[in-house]
């Protein structure tokens, strides 16, 4: 089948779906309602009518879009349009988070599969309510328990509607903690070079700047991601 054919078929499928449905899944429903063909459809000729559908609606005609997100694809809302829908949730796309909920799903989502114990280890509080309003929310699910803990206690993971919610397609998504935390620039320091003349005695050495040899130099000295101080030309001199 061309791939022009196959396109709205892929559209309609993912439009139709109340979840998102991956490649695999595509392949498999599009080859049940061709069963009439004598050759197979296969994944390489899905995920090319996938990038065709992607790309049509990257045009800023559309006010969606395909995105993997959740797990699979699936139509979104653009970002431009995010505070227009919001009317018709109310109250419950307007709900927030707490700030001891998001600081709990955090650490799930950073350090999954994680217990509860370790997730109070690193809050240093005691995480029962966070943990339970997280799994009524469905953000975060259950899923086993750490048998080589003493108590095998429950181990806790991210679900499907917290990538659903986010926007992700898996934990792997999440940006990079040095992405989240801003860029601090360290500014140059203004050191003065001082030259001191050293004096010796008989018996005991002394050490006593000079006045009349002192001669200030201006070196700008930074700081590399090390915490190693490097000395720095001043582009002043250049």
């Amino acid at each position: 089948m061309e791939i022009t054919n196959l396109i709205p078929h892929i559209e309609a499928l993912i439009f139709a779906s109340d979840k998102p449905l991956t490649s695999l899944e595509l392949t498999e429903l599009l080859n049940n309602a061709f069963g009439f063909m004598e050759d197979k459809l296969t994944l390489d000729q899905i995920e090319a009518g996938i990038d065709g559908v992607t790309e049509k609606y990257k045009s800023e005609f559309y006010p969606f879009e395909l995105r993997q997100s959740g797990g699979g694809w699936q139509f979104l809302t653009k970002k431009d349009y995010h505070k227009t829908i919001a009317q018709l949730n109310g109250d419950k796309f307007l709900k927030r988070l707490s700030a001891a909920a998001l600081e709990t799903l955090a650490i799930i989502a950073y350090k999954q599969p994680v217990t509860k114990g370790e997730i109070e280890a690193i809050r240093g509080v005691s995480s029962d309510y966070a943990v339970q309003k997280l799994l009524e929310k469905e953000l975060i699910i259950i899923t086993g328990r750490n048998e080589s803990m003493p108590g095998h206690p429950l181990v806790y993971a991210t679900s499907k509607t917290f990538m659903d919610y986010f926007g992700i397609n898996t934990a792997d998504d999440l940006p990079k903690i040095k992405e989240v935390l801003a860029e601090q620039m360290v500014e140059p320091t203004i050191m003065k070079d001082m030259q001191a003349d050293a004096e010796h005695f008989d018996g005991e050495e002394e050490h006593t700047a000079n006045p009349d040899a002192e001669t200030e130099d201006d070196t700008l000295l930074s700081v590399t991601e090390n915490g190693e101080l490097i000395a720095k030309e001043n582009e002043d001199d250049n």
